[in-house]
């Protein structure tokens, strides 16, 4: 099974849309704690799901449960503290949510993407989230966009 991750920041309509399009993305799950952000112009949830289904003939589905708390976003991003502990927090919080059973598996037989802020994946949730999966299901293979 595939999965995929991309981010939206630095990138255009154009080439955020396109890039899934050309990988025959069918489902986007947006894990963002916050979706509805003036500042995610195309990626607003009202507007992604819009563009997903005229664009790319694909679902939108939001998914708070892979989404970091506000204090653990809070900890690393406004208190500038370090990645380790913001990982480790992160990692935490997916054993104690339990996703690997949480999840529907069967629904990531469709083409997904999972869908974030951060321009790559190096420093962003959404790749912990995969590799967490990794670790739990047979056969995940990740594919950052």
């Amino acid at each position: 099974m595939e999965i995929y991750s991309i981010g939206f920041t630095q990138k255009s309509a154009s080439q955020f849309f396109g890039t899934l399009k050309a990988h025959g993305i069918e489902r986007l799950l947006d894990v963002r704690l916050n979706n509805t952000s003036q500042l995610a112009a195309f990626a607003k949830q009202a507007d992604l799901a819009y563009f997903l289904r005229e664009i790319c003939a694909a679902a939108y589905e939001h998914e708070p449960l892979l989404a970091p708390t506000q204090e653990m976003l809070d900890a690393y991003k406004k208190h500038k503290g370090g990645w380790d502990a913001y990982e480790e927090a992160f990692l935490a919080l997916m054993r104690a949510r339990n996703i690997e059973s949480t999840l529907d598996k069967e629904s990531f037989a469709r083409k997904t993407v999972l869908l974030c802020s951060e321009p790559t994946a190096e420093h962003c949730h959404r790749r912990l989230v995969l590799e967490y999966l990794q670790k739990c299901w047979e056969g995940v293979e990740i594919h950052h966009l």
